[in-house]
């Protein structure tokens, strides 16, 4: 609005009241659509039609019959090298208000761009089954999200209210917009991916699909596609669908193997994720066209989609005309090469380790493998679960503590001695966690710090006496005392500025290594972060040996050993959010 009145100004100063916005805004659409058909060769001749994306560019790198492939492609390339790759993701940003009236809107290029027509996606979504759930996710049916199709996918509007978005596409490195389709939810996502994997691809036979719920969206994708006489694809094509190495981290286990894009053949060094980086710049215009027409607001985003892949296109690489006069590409980007140079180099590497590790393997091992290898390859889904780990997951603290309630090894082990040596480790902890927070407080602390802190030792210390008592009938009046200092490894402990002393001072006070204490000095009681927990473990087993109490003892070991557990199951995945981080 803003340079609409800065251009009233300075064409029309004498009147300024006068308000022409909507004049405007129809002259630069009208502007727009002429601009794209004389850039694609259609401007001068209007009785020919551009057909359904023929005001879009497609991507250059992606491979396509009859443009960027030999006549005799399909005699020098497996159907891996010249699979196609789609990415799709949703953007909720790019809302739309609803139109007051909707039949009044005319649409200049309805189809032509990355849009599909409006009237066959409207009759598909009539035609569609509702559907509630779908496999635990709740299907919404008012508000439609995006997604993201492969390179040259086409997208339309979604009749209702609401989210709406769009859908991108990645290959060999480079993010380009296709011809996408707006959708809601589940019915308009399946026809936007047939779309995408129609378009341009004549003789193609393998598609690799990336979707945030690609293992959940795979499920019955066939079966709606049967069911819909809207929902078309190329004959014999396989869709091989995977999930984007980010989101892939969320789901559970068997998802790994199944649609990682690491055991998918022709997938190359792929995360996935490239729409993420799309939708930044796109959601810049988002906000403008939120009130605009359901049909100008497509041709605005058809518009600025076009724009991303021509940058995409220009940087890719350069061409040249062949004898025959048709333009081919050579792909010359240094980030390219600059990659394909490390990914040489990575493979030297990655070759020699495996010839050092399968030279001292079994050989009879190594060839079921191979074999193995190549039969999950061919048949996907379960039988790439040989590349998950199976392992039993060592048992936590929590499990060790309830088996051992079930099964006591001692008499009294289910009158409360577990619970009892539970709750020392849990005061252990307690204390190791107050000890932790006192090192990272200023010296001196402030006084609100100083009553939080004074507030958790009492705590602590009600803790310890209730523990001790407690013991008392678990060790035949064997006398507990709690002032020890705990046996810590110090090189995990904080380290105290103490003032070395002089060799006066060693003088003064002589070779007495006791305890002085000051005439009419009180002994400073013991902090409970220092205070020793009595346990089975601090008094040998020697001694329980004597007392009859050794069953107590192998009650301590097995909670320890759940508590180790706990702690190395903490460390791998602190250790795997720092990898993924940095």
């Amino acid at each position: 609005m803003s340079f609409y009145q800065k251009l009233k100004r300075f064409t029309n100063n004498a009147f300024p009241e006068r308000d022409r916005y909507r004049e405007l805004m129809r002259v630069s659409w009208l502007w727009r659509d002429l601009k794209h058909r004389k850039w694609f060769g259609f401007g001068h001749d209007a009785g020919k039609d551009p057909g359904d994306g023929g005001l879009s560019l497609f991507c250059p790198a992606c491979p396509q019959p009859g443009l960027n492939l030999p006549a005799d492609w399909k005699v020098q390339y497996d159907r891996d090298t010249v699979m196609r790759q789609y990415v799709i993701d949703g953007n909720f940003t790019a809302q739309h208000m609803k139109m007051n009236k909707p039949e009044l809107d005319v649409a200049l290029s309805d189809g032509k761009g990355y849009m599909v027509s409006e009237g066959p996606y409207q009759n598909h979504l009539q035609q569609s089954l509702d559907s509630k759930e779908v496999r635990g996710f709740k299907v919404l049916e008012d508000p439609p999200a995006a997604i993201t199709g492969p390179l040259m996918l086409q997208t339309s509007t979604s009749p209702t209210s609401g989210p709406q978005g769009l859908v991108p596409q990645l290959v060999l490195d480079m993010a380009a917009l296709s011809p996408t389709l707006w959708w809601i939810f589940k019915k308009g996502r399946d026809y936007s991916i047939c779309n995408a994997l129609g378009y341009g691809s004549e003789g193609i036979t393998k598609a690799l699909v990336i979707y945030d719920v690609g293992c959940q969206w795979s499920v019955n994708f066939w079966s709606r596609v049967k069911n819909s006489p809207s929902l078309l694809l190329p004959p014999a094509l396989e869709i091989v669908p995977a999930v984007g190495k980010f989101h892939l981290a969320a789901h559970k286990h068997s998802c790994f193997p199944r649609y990682s894009l690491n055991f998918v053949k022709g997938a190359g060094h792929l995360d996935g994720e490239i729409l993420e980086t799309l939708w930044a710049p796109f959601n810049k215009i988002s906000p403008t066209a939120r009130s605009m027409t359901q049909a100008h607001r497509q041709e605005v985003y058809d518009d600025h989609m076009r724009d991303s892949n021509w940058k995409k296109l220009v940087g890719l690489g350069e061409g040249f005309f062949s004898k025959e006069g048709k333009f081919m590409w050579t792909i010359s980007v240094p980030s390219l090469l600059k990659k394909y140079k490390t990914s040489n180099k990575c493979l030297e590497e990655m070759n020699q380790a495996y010839e050092q590790l399968t030279a001292v393997l079994d050989p009879d091992k190594v060839s079921g493998w191979e074999l193995d290898a190549l039969r999950a390859e061919a048949d996907r889904g379960e039988a790439l679960d040989i590349y998950l780990l199976k392992g039993h997951k060592a048992p936590t603290f929590h499990e060790v503590q309830i088996q051992l309630m079930k099964n006591p090894m001692t008499p009294f082990g289910s009158g409360g001695s577990v619970a009892w040596l539970a709750e020392g480790i849990s005061i252990e902890d307690s204390q190791d966690q107050l000890r932790s927070e006192l090192q990272q407080l200023p010296n001196p602390m402030s006084t609100s710090q100083e009553v939080k802190i004074s507030v958790k030792r009492q705590r602590l210390s009600a803790r310890i006496e209730k523990f001790h008592s407690n013991g008392q009938a678990f060790f035949k009046g064997l006398e507990i005392n709690g002032a020890f200092t705990p046996q810590d490894d110090p090189e995990f402990c904080g380290k105290e500025e103490e003032e070395e002393e002089g060799e006066e001072d060693r003088e003064f006070w002589g070779e007495d290594d006791g305890y002085w204490e000051a005439p009419g000095e009180e002994v400073e009681e013991l902090a409970s972060e220092l205070m020793s927990i009595w346990m089975p473990s601090s008094i040998g087993s020697a001694k329980l040996t004597e007392l009859g109490l050794v069953d107590l003892l192998k009650e301590e070991r097995e909670l320890r050993i759940g508590q180790a557990n706990d702690c190395l199951d903490q460390l791998r995945t602190d250790l795997g959010n720092k990898a993924m981080l940095y």
